[in-house]
């Protein structure tokens, strides 16, 4: 498959989570309000939502994020930095959100400023792609060893970290991590 033919959200706003989902899902499923109401459930009686931000232009945290993907009879596993991703069963994974540090640029001007930043990471006919939203395209990664190379180097940034999407039965059986390579 080209590039061309892989669904690509760009980065608006502070929509990243949203647009992390949708990428991993190859689909626009979820949306700024659909966001929103997750957050609603999350936390009904607050007046100030702590699963967004209070300029009501995104930030959603990983809350939101494991709802929704819930609501698509899918999982949220969070990855124990501590493993080795060689131990990763990757056919068991449907594709991965990562959260990272990223620069605060207004227009040209990049601030000495880090904030975190949600992306996906996924397999598209046979090769991986960095979905980031920040990204004018998609970037092809490669294949399992690739990817594996560039997860290793996502997560020995020390505040990244990696959520793994995967079928609700496959979080359940534990069978996306290889049981002899813990």
């Amino acid at each position: 498959m080209s590039e061309g033919e892989v669904f690509h959200e760009k980065q608006r706003l502070e929509l990243c989570a949203i647009h992390a989902l949708n990428n991993v899902l190859q689909e626009r499923v979820f949306t700024k309000e659909t966001a929103d109401d997750i957050c609603k459930r999350l936390a009904p009686q607050c007046v100030v939502n702590p699963h967004r931000s209070v300029l009501g232009t995104g930030n959603y945290d990983v809350n939101v994020i494991m709802a929704a993907l819930q609501s698509r009879e899918l999982a949220a596993v969070w990855w124990d930095k501590r493993r080795t991703v060689q131990s990763l069963v990757m056919s068991k994974v449907q594709g991965f959100i990562l959260n990272v540090p990223s620069r605060v640029s207004l227009g040209i001007v990049s601030l000495p400023l880090r904030r975190r930043h949600w992306l996906a990471v996924r397999q598209v006919n046979g090769q991986y792609y960095n979905l980031d939203s920040k990204l004018k395209s998609p970037v092809c990664i490669g294949g399992e060893a690739e990817l594996r190379t560039f997860l290793s180097e996502q997560l020995s940034q020390d505040v990244a970290e990696m959520l793994l999407v995967v079928r609700r039965e496959v979080e359940e059986d534990g069978s996306w991590l290889n049981a002899d390579r813990k």
